[in-house]
């Protein structure tokens, strides 16, 4: 029988990078996100691709009801799951605390938190009742240091790993794995998302050294998820090789 994996924010970036890898391995998947359109044209993709099995369950990771209405009302075959990849994430504005516009803590703190715990609790209880599953957290860098104007990006993410601390404590006794992957700079469309769609000012970000690409983070999860069942990654930093800390790189 094919495992099963769900996938929060599959619609581009990490996510969508994952839903390639693990259906490459014979996954059959869920795909979640808030953009209907692009979750059923990546399934459609995948199931020829790799003729898999893909369900798509689309849903503003923000909100609480939608998230637990849309997962729970899957078929129940589909509520065996065994790995939860809990991609779904975002930074909005670079501003000093004094200038950041709470509107934006908002949406990262309900979208990179509270979405993130959202999810989890669905999930983490058909693993139970299924007696194993492995959750994977997207942390970042940023949730290991902290950088100038990165303040409230950097708690969401401090948060998270945390988190990731206690539900595989909390989760232990159920036989449930659990593992944070913490990638430094990747060029996807994180950094178009937090300038709101300058995207000048996001190439800018990536200028001068090779960035990390949504494919490496995807890949090191499957290694951190193919790992035999005695063994837990339980806190991965992958960073790019220019890259010495959250703000400092090798310029070239």
């Amino acid at each position: 029988m094919n495992k099963i994996a769900l996938i929060t924010g599959a619609s581009s970036g990490i996510g969508e990078a994952c839903a390639h890898v693990f259906a490459r391995e014979g996954f059959k998947l869920i795909l979640t996100g808030r953009q209907a359109d692009k979750l059923e044209s990546l399934a459609s993709a995948l199931n020829i691709q790799y003729q898999t099995e893909v369900a798509v369950a689309a849903f503003d990771i923000r909100d609480k009801n939608s998230v637990q209405h849309s997962l729970e009302t899957l078929p129940e075959a589909w509520k065996k799951v065994d790995v939860l990849i809990n991609n779904a994430g975002l930074s909005i504005g670079l501003e000093p605390i004094n200038q950041g516009n709470p509107d934006d803590w908002d949406v990262m703190i309900d979208t990179n938190i509270k979405g993130l715990l959202y999810a989890s609790k669905v999930v983490s209880n058909w693993m139970i009742a299924n007696g194993s599953g492995h959750i994977v957290n997207l942390g970042s860098i940023a949730g290991k240091e902290v950088y100038p104007n990165g303040n409230v990006y950097s708690a969401t993410k401090h948060a998270v790993d945390a988190l990731n601390k206690a539900m595989r404590l909390d989760l232990l006794p159920h036989g449930i794995r659990v593992s944070a992957i913490n990638p430094g700079a990747v060029e996807t469309n994180f950094s178009n998302i937090r300038f709101k769609g300058d995207t000048d000012r996001a190439k800018k970000v990536y200028e001068g050294f090779e960035p990390l690409v949504a494919a490496d983070i995807a890949e090191t999860i499957w290694f951190v998820v193919s790992r035999p069942t005695h063994i837990n990654i339980n806190d991965l930093t992958i960073m790019p090789a220019a890259q010495a800390n959250a703000v400092n790189f090798a310029r070239k």
